[in-house]
């Protein structure tokens, strides 16, 4: 469908790019529409569309002077055209629009609008004061090549059972290695959610996806059962981001054909509250997701066990316990600190430093055969070779 120039305009950014095209290709049922003020009203007071569980309204609220003048002149029934930074994105009949209460919006997301809440922050830079709805139409609708990769990879070693991880792998260590191989005991193929985010703050934060996807992918040709694992980009917008981050999980994995989603018991969104003197968590508030959810235990490295372990089943106390906390093991990586082999495999730690720190030697070749045993043969090597090498320098242990 070729756009009008004669339309108004609305700019939306990434995130409602994002939210918009995983709408459009069905991964957020039971939400189906941009939605209006009576269903906006519903949604806020039962969590249910349709009896299944969704938590919170799905609107598209674009901030910035232009938008407004935009929103405040439009129509029912117009037609607008909505533009993102890469052109026309898509074409929009406006249903209604009417006011919404940003600082409101956000506690309905994140549950809370404390400015220190980084999500509240970046959130409310990109909100507007009016929502519009109304049916759209994406202008490069191409069929969902992620949905395909699943139903390919089930087809190849014709999967019964299919169960999910969102993983941001930032970085891929130990841990996280753990809880892909316990959850793969019992499917016949896993689906890894890979999520990349959106927002500018976030990615200064983070490995960037490319050297993230390169990590995770070496990790399952080379350590995992062939064709058992299947590498899904996720956009990490911020309707992931809020305390209700676990039931839009189920409802993306469920869509894309999942029977089951693992989490992690420290995941930060899994909260626990008391309902009739039962101990609960959210996962208990979900109704008519079709998923089986997992809980599955913490790892950690016990000096005592000299191995991973879980934490429910590690007889020794936290000071003989190591945890496998993303942000350090992040910090280590941005300061050109090689993680020992405990905390991210060596080949990964290789991957991520040659990636983060390119060309990072004077002298590479030299510094290799300087410090390096070497098999006589002048080869050229990779900075990638160089921080392997090194790793097994540091699991020398024969004069300690």
């Amino acid at each position: 469908m070729a756009s009008s120039r004669k339309n108004k305009t609305l700019f939306i950014d990434q995130e409602a790019v994002s939210a918009l095209t995983l709408m459009s290709n069905n991964i957020l049922y039971p939400a189906t529409s941009l939605m209006n003020l009576a269903e906006v009203e519903d949604v806020i007071k039962t969590g249910l569309i349709d009896n299944k569980s969704f938590p919170f309204p799905f609107i598209l609220a674009p901030s910035g002077k232009r938008n407004q003048m935009v929103l405040e002149t439009i129509t029912n029934g117009e037609e607008v055209t909505l533009l993102s930074s890469n052109g026309e994105f898509a074409t929009l009949i406006v249903d209604e629009t009417f006011k919404i209460t940003p600082s409101q919006r956000v506690k309905n997301i994140y549950g809370t609008d404390d400015l220190n809440h980084p999500g509240v922050k970046s959130t409310l830079r990109r909100l507007g004061t009016i929502s519009v709805s109304g049916k759209y139409k994406l202008l490069n609708n191409s069929k969902d090549i992620n949905k395909q990769k699943i139903i390919d990879a089930k087809k190849r070693i014709n999967a019964k059972h299919i169960s999910s991880l969102f993983l941001a792998g930032n970085p891929l260590h130990r841990g996280h290695e753990r809880l892909i191989r316990q959850t793969l005991e019992t499917t016949d193929l896993l689906v890894v959610f890979l999520l990349k985010p959106n927002d500018y703050e976030e990615l200064n934060k983070t490995i960037n996806y490319k050297t993230r996807e390169k990590a995770l992918r070496f990790f399952v040709d080379n350590f995992l059962p062939k064709n058992k694992v299947v590498i899904i980009p996720l956009d990490n917008s911020y309707i992931f981001g809020g305390y209700n981050e676990i039931i839009l999980d189920a409802i993306v994995a469920k869509n894309y054909g999942c029977n089951r989603l693992s989490i992690g018991a420290n995941h930060a969104g899994l909260s626990m509250f008391y309902d009739d003197n039962l101990n609960k968590s959210i996962i208990d508030k979900i109704i008519g997701i079709d998923i089986d959810i997992d809980i599955v235990s913490e790892y950690v490295y016990c000096d005592e066990c000299t191995t991973l372990v879980s934490k429910n089943t590690c007889p020794h106390g936290q000071h003989h316990q190591i945890s496998y906390h993303a942000d350090s093991i992040l910090e280590l990586f941005n300061l050109g600190i090689l993680p020992p082999a405990v905390l991210v495999r060596k080949e990964i730690s290789a991957i991520i430093l040659a990636d983060i720190f390119p060309n990072r030697f004077k002298n590479l070749e030299k510094l290799y055969y300087d410090i390096l045993p070497v098999e006589g043969i002048l080869q050229r090597h990779s900075e990638k070779d160089f921080y392997l090498e090194l790793m097994k320098l540091y699991q020398t242990t024969s004069l300690t």
